[in-house]
């Protein structure tokens, strides 16, 4: 098997997991969704520190911590990253799966709007046109919804604000999971704390069951965003921008024909043109790669003749 299909295989699992996300923390009721944020923070710690100590691999910690710009970074990225998904889960165990789906059909978008106000990035015709099919979309979901779909908004926006942060430090997946995690960590343990103290922890109450999923919740954090950063590194920019759909449109299919949440013909109407923004902004992402590639395949050749010639 080449080295690329191993990758999109690789990403195909991660982004399928995420599909499927609503399904698990659907079993981790009764838990409110601050139990299941916290405990989702904990294990993920105990976790990734494990991985990390079997494979031997803490000697980052030491510069991290010296650095205080980047462990601000962390703090941030930690804190929009527990707002993504503290609203995830809220939003799962109050039947509103459809609109999580929505906030990640929508991520894109948010992130290209992110690059010309934060980047001062240009943006291509195709791109605009694409932002806005997005912001229609989101207006007839608005009147039709009767307010703004804040869930999908919020999860589109901290996670953009996330992705943008992360790209700036450049850390390991299982690295930066970890350190984000334990930034988290100490109040997430207060809060447990408090909860069982006060007599409202659902943890090892409800069943084995429950309790064994609540622990496992580490794992399934961290085991797709490590298939994720092993397909990052083999596939393509515009092969991840395909696959990065698959987890939405399975999150869709959960909302709609698993829990029977309501599509009417208004809501199918939004999610129509955020879907054709979607195609406009994957046909022009392909384009892009397709026009930069060529590009480099003549200064190879212009080069490759000019050394030739001498």
């Amino acid at each position: 098997m080449s080295d690329e299909r191993r990758g999109y295989l690789y990403g195909l699992a991660a982004y399928t997991m995420w599909g499927f996300f609503p399904i698990y923390f659907k079993l981790l009721q009764p838990s409110p969704p601050l139990e299941i944020l916290a405990h989702r923070v904990v294990w993920s710690v105990v976790f990734v520190a494990l991985l990390l100590t079997a494979m031997r691999n803490w000697r980052f910690l030491g510069p991290l911590l010296r650095d205080r710009r980047r462990l601000g970074g962390i703090t941030v990225a930690a804190v929009l990253i527990a707002v993504n998904w503290g609203t995830y889960i809220y939003a799962v165990n109050s039947s509103r799966v459809v609109e999580t789906a929505l906030g990640y059909f929508i991520t894109p978008l948010v992130v290209v709007l992110l690059g010309v106000t934060v980047l001062r990035e240009r943006l291509r015709g195709l791109q605009w046109a694409a932002v806005g099919i997005g912001t229609l979309a989101v207006a007839i979901l608005a009147v039709d919804y009767g307010h703004l779909p804040y869930v999908a908004l919020v999860l589109a926006a901290s996670f953009g604000c996330y992705s943008l942060i992360k790209k700036r430090m450049s850390l390991p997946p299982a690295e930066g999971l970890f350190v984000e995690s334990a930034v988290l960590t100490l109040p997430a343990l207060a809060f447990l704390a408090w909860l069982t103290l006060s007599g409202g922890a659902e943890f090892g109450q409800v069943s084995v069951t429950h309790t064994i999923l609540m622990v496992f919740a580490g794992v399934l954090t961290a085991t797709p965003l490590l298939l994720f950063a092993g397909a990052a590194n083999r596939v393509p920019l515009v092969g991840l921008g395909v696959l990065q759909y698959v987890a939405p449109i399975l999150q869709l299919a959960c909302g709609v024909l698993l829990y029977h949440e309501p599509m009417p013909p208004a809501r199918i109407a939004g999610f129509g043109l955020v879907w054709l923004a979607l195609v406009v902004f994957t046909v022009d992402g392909i384009r892009s790669a397709r026009a930069t590639a060529r590009s480099r395949a003549s200064a190879a050749e212009m080069s490759a003749t000019a050394l030739t010639t001498r």
